[in-house]
């Protein structure tokens, strides 16, 4: 096209942020000579005042060309269009006026994103607001001066419905979640089958046509993934143990279900668009994690960092997480972040039949007494 994407444009201190759009043919079109774009970094759950949103609108029609992007893919503030002049000036309003800082672009941490979370969802394991805006300012360096071979996104769902799709998105992604039994209401369970008008299925989200009459088997039993309910003599059973938090039948029955109370998150690593390798989902790292903020996040941020070296250090330029893990196999992720293998870690059968070992792990090393063995095994 006759626009060149990126380029060296940016803010005093920020290598992130700006994305330089320039015209090959300036001087046939002198408007639009530069259309930069800016990132914004956008609160965490989105929550905005109105006056808030007044002064931005107002500062990019005097600034810049007045179009936005409410929100971009990362879910970022975008400002479309401005020169060269303006980036300082708007930069500085936004940050010393306003208290608002940009968002990620380059080889960097992109700006993390959540969903409403505890502030609006019943469902939500965790919130995910305050851990989103705790990573934020804890990695702001990391958001502004790239520094790694390819972009990072974190994302933060509250449950496995996966509002803001992190398993599909994010090179780490936070899944809220929970460890005990899902809670089972048996009189809320008969309405619904009953089809009490008081209990509508999906919360009446299909209330537009008429569907037919509910049927619990059909619409709920026979699509679970790992079959694991079982409704007889007007009882709902869930074997928890193969149970594996799709959320489907709590969709479909929330007055009757409810989340389990052994609440916290998991964490999967690698999902990212087909850019190299492919279109990738997100690898099971953390079955489970208690989520507490009263330490700072400590374990989470040990994990992240521990992935950052290895990442750092073994990736290639322009290769994401994912691609790393695809090259160098999920065991080293295991190896540099100290968890242990478990069943959840294995995707699916090995496809050769040989088992590499190290060293330390056998039992007397590799050095061997042939003497020794020959006792045991003559040829």
């Amino acid at each position: 096209t006759h626009w060149k994407h990126g380029g060296i444009v940016g803010v005093f201190g920020y290598g992130g942020g700006v994305i330089g759009r320039y015209c090959d043919q300036p001087k046939l079109f002198p408007g639009v000579e530069h259309f930069h774009t800016l990132r914004v970094n956008q609160p965490a759950g989105k929550y905005y005042s109105t006056d808030y949103l007044r002064k931005l609108s107002d500062l990019w029609d005097f600034r810049g060309s007045g179009l936005t992007n409410m929100h971009g893919a990362t879910g970022d503030i975008i400002l479309l269009g401005t020169t060269t002049p303006q980036l300082e000036e708007v930069f500085w309003t936004l940050t010393h006026d306003f208290n608002q800082d940009l968002g990620g672009s380059g080889s960097n941490l992109r700006t993390p994103a959540n969903c409403l979370g505890q502030s609006r969802c019943e469902y939500s394991c965790y919130d995910t607001s305050a851990l989103c805006h705790f990573l934020t300012s804890e990695y702001q360096d990391e958001l502004h001066r790239p520094a790694f071979p390819y972009k990072f996104k974190f994302k933060f769902d509250g449950c496995p419905n996966c509002c803001v799709a992190s398993i599909a998105r994010s090179d780490m992604s936070f899944v809220g979640t929970w460890k005990d039994d899902i809670r089972i209401d048996q009189d809320a369970v008969n309405k619904y089958v009953e089809q009490d008008p008081a209990y509508p299925s999906n919360a009446g989200a299909h209330k537009g046509r008429d569907w037919g009459p509910f049927d619990i088997e059909k619409e709920v039993v026979d699509l679970c993934p790992t079959h694991c309910m079982k409704f007889e003599n007007k009882k709902l059973t869930i074997d928890t143990e193969n149970c594996t938090r799709c959320m489907h039948c709590i969709n479909v029955m929330p007055r009757a279900l409810k989340i389990g109370k052994e609440t916290g998150l998991s964490i999967l690593c690698g999902a990212k668009s087909p850019i190299r390798d492919g279109a990738q989902m997100g690898s099971l790292l953390v079955p489970f994690m208690e989520v507490n903020p009263d330490n700072d996040y400590e374990a989470i941020t040990e994990l992240i960092e521990n992935i950052w070296d290895w990442w750092m250090e073994e990736g290639k330029n322009r290769e994401r997480l994912g691609e790393l893990i695809m090259r160098q196999g999920f065991q080293k992720l295991l190896e540099v972040t100290g968890i242990k293998a478990i069943p959840q870690h294995v995707s699916y059968p090995r496809s050769n039949p040989y088992i590499f070992w190290k060293e330390d792990e056998v039992p007397g090393g590799r050095e061997r007494d042939v003497d020794e063995f020959r006792k045991h095994h003559l040829r």
